[in-house]
């Protein structure tokens, strides 16, 4: 099955993930006439109506995702949580595989996400790594401290912060990272592409806030409003490490930009991903064109900013559990320079995803109210 000798209209791309991130790609794949099938345990998932081919099952499961893939000339991921045992049987009978097995179980542990970078001479918040509970009090991390479980966890899921020794009590007890509280000026995120060829391409710089409870992001900023010299280390990171993992796609690298005006490597993410969402309108290329020009191995697309830009992330208002009512969408839909996303999920539930708006403006500074009035208006309720 070697892809390189079809037309890329031929090609059998198989997607395993039928949310959000899989809804926007299959509508840039439309563009131009590909064909994408999905896999996904939720008979109503995002993509279920976008596809010629959509299989309802689980993307954990060894079988199912090796009787998807085995007739595929390439399958991606919009999601970590696979069953990477199925991959690694199919990259070896000839299907494509991006990104490859090997880079997803590195970065399914986040255990092993740290010692990578610790290999490599990558920046990161000071670690160790405990197998249970009762070793965190003495594995060498000052308090405060988060600790993160090494799989499974997402979205700001799996994450506890411990502010003493008091606090243990309430911890994971699992195998987990416990990491150094960085002393934060901002979070940021810088998303970089490689084809099979080795090109790389970097998104430019955009700089992230979080909702204090849901520990998800709010708002994201593009410029990112920091110092040329800092953007350029951000690129030069996130070049370094999609190389010496010789991944093929599209990488999401997270950053934290310390007072101490260094920054270090956070986690990453081998997908498209929530930081990229504006690229769609405030790009030369939106990050999922980037995904299919990569695993595809066509050239990779030039990346420049088109105007200031802000994205706001739609989630359901805490107390509100059932069938969505968007409220506020008309006004959000006469904000110029507003670009709405619904990913057409059934059903909301408290800080569940359901869609974000892009903000087009002149000014960084324009983009930033707009952002904070769509956040304002533009409520996800029940019916």
């Amino acid at each position: 099955m070697n892809h390189k000798v079809k037309d890329i209209q031929q090609l059998n791309i198989g997607l395993l993930g039928g949310g959000q991130l899989g809804r926007m790609l299959i509508q840039e794949a439309i563009n131009w006439n590909l064909h994408i099938a999905v896999l996904d345990p939720s008979f109503d998932a995002p993509c279920a109506h976008l596809t010629h081919e959509f299989i309802n099952a689980d993307f954990r499961d060894y079988e199912s995702v090796y009787a998807f893939g085995k007739n595929k000339d390439i399958v991606t991921i919009e999601f970590e949580d696979v069953n990477v045992d199925a991959l690694e049987q199919l990259e070896k009978e000839g299907v494509q595989v991006f990104p490859q097995p090997a880079v997803l179980k590195i970065i399914k542990d986040k255990g092993a996400q740290k010692e990578f970078y610790k290999q490599h001479q990558i920046p990161t918040a000071p670690y160790a790594l405990v197998q249970k509970i009762d070793e965190i009090n003495n594995c060498g991390i000052s308090f405060p401290c988060f600790q993160k479980i090494r799989k499974g966890g997402y979205d700001g899921y799996g994450v506890k912060k411990l502010r003493n020794k008091e606090s243990i009590i309430n911890a994971f007890d699992a195998p987990s990272v416990i990491e150094e509280m960085a002393d934060l000026i901002t979070e940021l995120s810088v998303i970089v592409a490689r084809n099979s060829n080795g090109e790389i391409k970097t998104f430019p710089l955009v700089n992230m806030s979080f909702n204090p409870e849901s520990n998800m992001v709010q708002f994201l900023f593009s410029p990112a409003g920091i110092p040329a010299h800092i953007e350029q280390q951000a690129a030069d990171w996130a070049k370094k490490i999609i190389e010496a993992l010789e991944m093929v796609g599209i990488l999401a690298v997270e950053l934290f930009y310390t007072q101490q005006g260094e920054i270090w490597v956070n986690e990453i993410a081998p997908r498209p991903h929530n930081s990229g969402h504006h690229t769609i309108e405030a790009n030369l290329c939106s990050q999922y064109e980037q995904h299919l020009r990569a695993i595809c191995n066509l050239p990779l697309a030039d990346t420049d900013a088109l105007s200031p830009a802000a994205m706001v992330n739609i989630t359901g208002e805490k107390d509100f559990t059932g069938i969505p009512h968007y409220e506020g969408l008309k006004e959000t839909l006469r904000i110029k320079g507003a670009f709405v996303h619904l990913y057409g999920k059934k059903q909301t539930k408290p800080y569940r995803k359901m869609g974000h708006v892009t903000l087009l403006a002149p000014t960084i500074e324009e983009v930033q109210f707009q952002a904070k009035k769509v956040l304002n208006t533009l409520k996800v309720k029940s019916i």
